[in-house]
């Protein structure tokens, strides 16, 4: 399984009152991981949204294991949790400079044409990212 690595380093502006990262924070982190992982596969996700194809979240699940702080480093790791055509998947752990897990969680999407919103199959309208998510579950970059 490939497994996409994305360092964040956590600002000031990041923390909330107790000093320590505000939870709706790692979700912006989630998409920073999902959008390495996606660069890692040699795609470009802006590139997708030009051709007129957006990816929204449909579902979300976290678990927040232990707190980050103000100067720590993050590391977010992504891999594709489930793939099956039409709807991906993505896993994450968020690593504290200890090796902790700070978080746990997925984000689920589907492909959907711009001016309808109308899912789309990724084997059929995307078949070079349906090649790479394939290879990506097995462990081929």
């Amino acid at each position: 399984m490939m497994i996409s690595i994305k360092e964040i380093d956590v600002r000031y502006s990041e923390t909330d009152q107790m000093g320590v990262v505000y939870h709706a924070n790692y979700l912006v982190w989630m998409e920073l991981g999902r959008t390495q992982f996606i660069r890692d596969l040699g795609f470009n996700y802006a590139e997708m949204e030009k051709d007129g194809i957006l990816s929204p979240v449909i579902d979300i699940n976290v678990s927040y294991k232990k707190p980050l702080h103000y100067g720590e480093t993050a590391k977010i790791q992504t891999w594709l949790d489930y793939y099956d055509g039409l709807r991906v998947v993505y896993g994450y752990e968020i690593i504290t400079p200890d090796g902790s897990i700070a978080l746990t969680g997925t984000s689920s999407h589907v492909c959907v044409k711009k001016e309808n919103f109308k899912p789309i199959s990724i084997r059929k309208q995307l078949p070079e990212w349906h090649a790479a998510y394939e290879n990506a579950k097995k462990g081929k970059e």
